[in-house]
């Protein structure tokens, strides 16, 4: 390891910032290179990092000075002004949140899937990551698409209500006591009751569109990851929140530009390091979002096909949100960043 390696975690008493510490001290990263940066409200908190404990200090431009990657675990608000003072102060940037994804300068790169723009010259020191849907949806269509050619993927995503972070699982945990105790609970981070419910929005609706910002949001991410392909297919779908702590629940209809049977198909999704194949629906056997937790590989099953429509394929899949659809590309990125700067 680099000994002039400076990693700064923003965000890190948070539900993501806490995973990019555990992915972190995984890979045996050092604490005395690591700084721990949040809001104010958390300034001198105490974060403990293997046997080590790690003091909070407040994000800004001083604490930035002498950071090689920072890694930005923030909501895009925060994003939209930490990251430029990063930047400015010669750190290289990940961003995990929505704030630079539709930014054609900014390259949007998701590891495993097209890891080789980190290493490309481009401008700016910024990079942004994808969704924790769009990485599952990308991850799960590629292997299809180098097999078999893809057009087109209709998605529903069951939205687990750690996707608003730590307040979001208060609110679901509140609510399910309110709820046991027969009193009606009020709403406050979703725009409805949560548990015992689902809500068909997840985030705000785009001005004068029908679609929330989390839904044209996979379409768009999706255009980008894909273009460095050569072959772009068309994602929409639905965002669901449901009332589960932890992980995302995909249903897939993919059609694809060859037919395949179901089994090509599950031939072809094996072969994915990135993926887990569990697929024996008669012995029970298939994704859940229960599995699926501190699991960095993506699940899939319940894999179909059409006889009267073959070139369809359906599939069940489920994603750490918090993990890998979050904080393990943040850490991925960084380090991989990083080696710009040995």
């Amino acid at each position: 390891m680099n000994e002039n390696l400076r990693i700064a975690v923003v965000g890190a008493t948070g539900l993501v910032g806490t995973e990019v510490l555990s992915g972190l001290l995984q890979r045996d990263f050092p604490a005395e290179q690591l700084t721990v940066l949040a809001s104010g409200r958390s300034e001198g908190e105490a974060l403990d990092y293997g046997e080590e404990t790690l003091e909070v200090e407040p994000a800004s431009a001083e604490a930035f000075r002498g950071q090689s990657v920072v890694l930005l675990a923030t909501p895009a608000e925060a994003s939209r002004t930490l990251a430029p003072l990063a930047q400015s102060a010669g750190a290289w940037v990940v961003d995990v949140s929505a704030a630079f994804r539709a930014d054609g300068n900014v390259p949007l790169v998701l590891p495993g899937f097209n890891t080789e723009l980190l290493s490309a010259t481009f401008k700016g020191r910024v990079v942004a990551l994808p969704s924790a849907v769009t990485t599952a949806v990308a991850m799960l269509v590629e292997p299809l698409r180098q097999g078999f050619g893809v057009a087109q993927v209709q998605v529903t995503a069951m939205m687990g209500v750690s996707s608003a972070g730590n307040a979001g699982l208060r609110e679901l945990e509140q609510q399910t006591s309110a709820l046991l105790s027969g009193r009606e609970p009020e709403a406050h981070q979703f725009p409805h009751r949560v548990g015992f419910n689902l809500v068909p929005q997840v985030g705000p609706f785009m001005a004068n569109s029908p679609w929330t910002e989390e839904e044209a949001g996979w379409t768009l991410e999706s255009a980008r990851l894909f273009a460095t392909k050569g072959e772009v297919p068309v994602v929409a779908g639905t965002a669901v929140q449901v009332p589960t702590f932890f992980g995302h629940g995909l249903s897939l209809h993919v059609r694809l530009k060859k037919p395949a049977t179901v089994e090509q198909a599950r031939a072809a999704l094996k072969g994915s390091p990135a993926l887990k194949l569990l697929d024996s629906p008669t012995e029970k056997v298939y994704p859940m979002p229960s599995l699926v937790t501190a699991d960095p590989t993506i699940h899939v099953g319940r894999l179909r096909s059409f006889p009267q429509s073959p070139e369809w394929l359906t599939l069940f899949a489920t994603v750490d949100n918090a993990g890998r659809g979050a904080a393990l590309n943040l850490v991925e990125a960084g380090l991989r960043l990083a080696e710009r700067t040995a």
